[in-house]
C-alpha cells in the first residue's frame, strides 16, 4: 500500500502517510483514487478527530503525480474540460471538514498543493522547498496556483508559479510569507504536526469542525469560481503530451534556493 494510515485512539489524532519515498512519494492513479477513499473514510470515523498528513522519507513530501501516470489518464478533445486525476485527493473536495495539519519535510511541488492546499496549517522542517515546475515543462499552473493563491501573497506565488523549476521556496522563506505556520528543525515537522493535532483534537468536535467550516466560507467562493476556470486554462495552455515529454528530458537540474 502506497498511503499508510496510522489512528491514535488516545489522542484522536490519525496521520496519513504518503509512502513512495523512492519515488519522492509521486501519486498514482490508484493514490489518488486510495486518498478519496481515506478522506471520505474519516467521516465516519468519530474516534477521529485531527488528522496529520505528511510523507514518507524526509526527501520529499509530495512530487506531484508520477510522470508515468499521467499519460494513462484520457482526455476529452473538449476545450472546455479536462480529466485532471488529482483533482480529488485533498480532504476539502472529499467533504471533510475535520482539521487537517500537513507536515512538510523535503520537496512538495506541483501536485503537491492540492493537499497543501486543503490543510488547515503547514509545519515544515528547516530542510522543505516548495516549488512549482509547470510552466518550464510548457503545462499551466491552473489548480495549483489557485490553491496556493488563498495562502501565500500574490507576489509570492506568481513568482513560484512563473518561476518554474528554475527557483525553489525555503522552508524559512515560506515560514516569512505565512505559507508554513511553524518551522521545525529537520526532520521535526511530523512530531510538531502531531502534537498541535493532538490539543486541537481535544476540544470538542463540534466546534472544531464548525470553525474549520466557518474559516472555509471566508474564503470558498472566490477558491470556488477560480477552480471553475482551471479546467479551460489547462486545457488551451499546455503543449501536447509529447512535446511535454521532449522538455522533460531535456531540463537541466540547475536551480536557486531563495
Amino acid at each position: 500500500m502506497s498511503i499508510r494510515v496510522e489512528r491514535d485512539k488516545e489522542t484522536g489524532v490519525a496521520v496519513v502517510t504518503l509512502d513512495r519515498p523512492e519515488k519522492h512519494n509521486a501519486i498514482t492513479l490508484e493514490m489518488a483514487s486510495e486518498l478519496g477513499a481515506v478522506w471520505r473514510g474519516f467521516r465516519y470515523e468519530d474516534e477521529v478527530r485531527a488528522i496529520v498528513v505528511t510523507g514518507a522519507g524526509g526527501q520529499a513530501f509530495c512530487t506531484g503525480i508520477d510522470r508515468a501516470d499521467a499519460g494513462r489518464v484520457p482526455q476529452p478533445s473538449s476545450p472546455y474540460t479536462i480529466d485532471d486525476p488529482l483533482v480529488a485527493i485533498g480532504p476539502k473536495a472529499n467533504d471533510l471538514w475535520k482539521p487537517v495539519v500537513a507536515a512538510v519535510e523535503g520537496m512538495a511541488c506541483g501536485g503537491a498543493f492540492y493537499l497543501l492546499g486543503e490543510a488547515e496549517f503547514l509545519v515544515a522542517g528547516e530542510g522543505a522547498e516548495f516549488f512549482d515546475p509547470h510552466t518550464g515543462y510548457g503545462m499551466v499552473s491552473a489548480f495549483e496556483t489557485i490553491h496556493m493563491a488563498q495562502r501565500m501573497p500574490f507576489g509570492e506565488v506568481a513568482r513560484m508559479a512563473l518561476m518554474g523549476s528554475a527557483e525553489r521556496i525555503s522552508a524559512r522563506r515560506a515560514h516569512e510569507t505565512g505559507l508554513v505556520s511553524e518551522l521545525t528543525a529537520r526532520g521535526g515537522a511530523a512530531a510538531a504536526a502531531r502534537e498541535a493535532a493532538a490539543v486541537i483534537a481535544g476540544y470538542p468536535t463540534e466546534a472544531v469542525q464548525g470553525t474549520v467550516r466557518a474559516l472555509w466560507s471566508a474564503k470558498e467562493a472566490a477558491r470556488a469560481q477560480a477552480l471553475a476556470h482551471a479546467p479551460h486554462l489547462v486545457a488551451l495552455g499546455n503543449l501536447p503530451p509529447e512535446r511535454q515529454a521532449e522538455l522533460f528530458t531535456r531540463r537541466g537540474t540547475g536551480f536557486r534556493t531563495r
